[in-house]
């Protein structure tokens, strides 16, 4: 019977017999293993989450280093990879039980088949899950993360607006196998017909610009209709944003970007706010349960070498990030106030100026959103520290920026002449990144470059791009120079 306790292997390990499954006869995966405390007897049992969430009240690094140590079963240090995709069952015939499998070393560290959960993951879940602020699922890719929230909630209309292609891509594909409907997320719901189930999906701060969105407005507009507010924070990893202080119901993050962090692993991550999990004040359906129930059908799991590469480099998550944002900002500043759309703080010389305004028509940043709010606050003579932008995002802006170019020519030729930018998609990386974004997004403006700053330093990747920009301005104005003793006459033929 549902819910009727089995004894297991571990003193004082429970796991309660699997509920019939909804989704396909014999496919449901274990529940969570439970473990008498030995506290008095108001605490709650420990779980994995719990456990995964007891060092909430510490720095973000110390949970990106400690939050798995629950996990440990071994003297080493470092984490092992583990690379097996399936685990042996009892040898006592007596324990065997449907889908449940305790590891009597360390009944947490559970495993039946690597579709299902795998140690190494496991580990990646149980820090994320610590540091995100709720209970997480890793995924495959970033993208699939989004398609199994989206399989889960089911839909009838979804509000989104500008941002990653990718996600509207997503839609269409679901769109082809129901009615989901599509509305800009700056539409009136109620004339859109939005209701309760519906999902308003946020992206802040923007792919590809940086720019941020205000995440309690949305959150009171789709309350007002009862809608589920998920929230794409890729670009604003902790300690960045809290998408959930803010009202989401949901969080997507490409674990690609910055909790990978080396651009070498594929990795999709949805937490989903306490309040949906099991115990939460938002019902009685654990959202994390149903969406692990169903990532084990839909097989959109990280591999355990991911799972690995993902737990090693959350290790270093706040220092990166930290610093990748600030030189980001710093950057964004000085490219702004050269090109004369912020006032020039940064001393730069009149070549420096010249070079820039020659070539750059502006930049994009939620750092320059801050700015502009903090200007129109204090005309008012309000506190512009106090603006939304200001409180949803009090330690950083985010490494990403984007700028326009004077022409399409010019932003397709300026990531040849940079040396320590690569030339490359995707963003998140030690390394930096710069990337003529019509390459791989169609819809984009084609004089637009995206910066995903690294971790070389400001005055580096600043000189880096003044001579980049310097050469082509030296091109642009070779090219429009006429040959000497031409007067002006095509040497091929015509005027």
């Amino acid at each position: 019977m549902a819910g009727e306790e089995i004894p297991t292997a571990g003193q004082g390990v429970s796991v309660e017999a699997p509920a019939q499954p909804e989704l396909v006869n014999g496919m449901a995966h274990e529940d969570s293993v439970v473990v008498d405390n030995g506290d008095a007897t108001d605490t709650e049992p420990a779980t994995a989450t719990t456990l995964a969430a007891r060092l909430r009240h510490l720095s973000l690094s110390a949970q990106t280093i400690h939050a798995d140590d629950f996990l440990n079963s071994h003297q080493a240090v470092a984490p092992p990879m583990h690379v097996s995709t399936t685990f042996r069952y009892s040898d006592d015939p007596d324990k065997l039980r449907p889908w449940a499998n305790v590891n009597p070393n360390n009944p947490f560290d559970s495993h039946v088949y690597s579709r299902d959960t795998a140690p190494n993951t496991t580990r990646l879940e149980a820090v994320l899950t610590s540091i995100l602020g709720g209970p997480a699922l890793t995924y495959s890719s970033g993208l699939s993360a989004f398609h199994a929230l989206l399989v889960y909630l089911n839909p009838r209309v979804v509000a989104i607006g500008a941002g990653y292609h990718g996600c509207h891509g997503v839609l269409r594909v679901l769109a082809k196998l129901t009615e989901l409907r599509t509305v800009d997320l700056d539409a009136d719901f109620a004339a859109e017909g939005l209701g309760p189930g519906d999902v308003v999906h946020v992206e802040t701060p923007l792919n590809p610009t940086g720019e941020a969105r205000d995440l309690a407005a949305y959150a009171a507009k789709a309350r007002a209709r009862g809608c589920v507010l998920t929230v794409d924070a890729t670009f604003a990893p902790p300690p960045l944003l809290e998408p959930f202080r803010w009202g989401a119901d949901a969080v997507v993050h490409s674990g690609t970007k910055y909790f990978g962090g080396h651009s070498d692993m594929l990795c999709g991550v949805v937490a989903v706010n306490p309040c949906h999990s099991a115990g939460g004040s938002g019902g009685k359906e654990d959202w994390i349960r149903g969406l692990r129930d169903e990532r084990l059908v839909l097989g959109s799991v990280m591999g355990s070498f991911e799972g690995w590469l993902g737990v090693r480099s959350l290790r270093t998550l706040e220092v990166r990030v930290r610093r990748q944002s600030a030189d980001a900002a710093a950057l964004v500043a000085w490219l702004a106030g050269a090109c004369g759309q912020e006032q020039d703080s940064s001393s730069s010389s009149t070549q420096t100026i010249e070079a820039v305004r020659d070539t750059v028509l502006d930049v994009r940043h939620a750092s320059l959103q801050a700015r502009r709010l903090a200007a129109a606050a204090a005309e008012k003579g309000d506190d512009g520290e106090k603006s939304w932008l200001a409180q949803q995002m009090p330690r950083g802006f985010g490494p990403v920026f984007a700028a326009r170019l004077r022409d399409a020519d010019l932003a397709r030729r300026l990531p040849s002449k940079l040396r320590l930018f690569h030339h490359a998609t995707s963003l998140g990386g030690v390394e930096s990144l710069v990337e003529w974004r019509a390459m791989t997004d169609a819809g984009v403006d084609p004089r637009l470059l995206r910066f995903s700053i690294g971790l070389e330093g400001f005055e580096d990747l600043r000189d880096d791009l003044l001579q980049g920009l310097e050469a082509l301005r030296a091109e642009k104005r070779s090219d429009a120079a006429p040959a000497a003793g031409s007067d002006g006459a095509d040497v091929v033929g015509g005027v």
